[in-house]
């Protein structure tokens, strides 16, 4: 079976990492240590989970649990999201089109959650 790096999931997720990283440039500087550093964080974390993930798929719990947390980073992701477009930070057009992404990745995410005997 592959590396987790030639996953559609870990690919959409790098990408919007990076998205996230080149963004958060921009920001104020009073929220480099607060809004800044929990939007990269959890972005980072989904890819870092389907890595982990990845790694233990020959043990489904192990897994799907490992799955999950990237899925809830993802959407703390978009929470943090929220919150920028909320301050005026990103536009309507850039909040939707990350909030697309995430949603594309969790959709990923749950199919390999409900389907884990398909990656091990």
């Amino acid at each position: 079976m592959g590396k987790f790096r030639e996953l559609i999931v870990y690919k959409k997720g790098f990408s919007l990492l990076m998205e996230i990283y080149t963004l958060t440039k921009d920001f104020p500087k009073t929220e480099q240590y607060s809004l800044v550093d929990q939007m990269r964080r959890s972005s980072r974390s989904v890819c870092s989970s389907i890595g982990e993930a990845y790694k233990k798929r020959r043990y489904p719990n192990h897994f799907i649990s490992k799955l999950t947390d990237a899925d809830m980073e993802n959407g703390e992701t978009q929470v943090w999201l929220d919150v920028a477009l909320a301050c005026n930070y990103i536009s309507t057009d850039t909040y939707h089109t990350l909030d697309t992404e995430c949603e594309e990745i969790s959709k990923l995410l749950n199919y390999m959650i409900n389907n884990p005997a398909k990656f091990a």
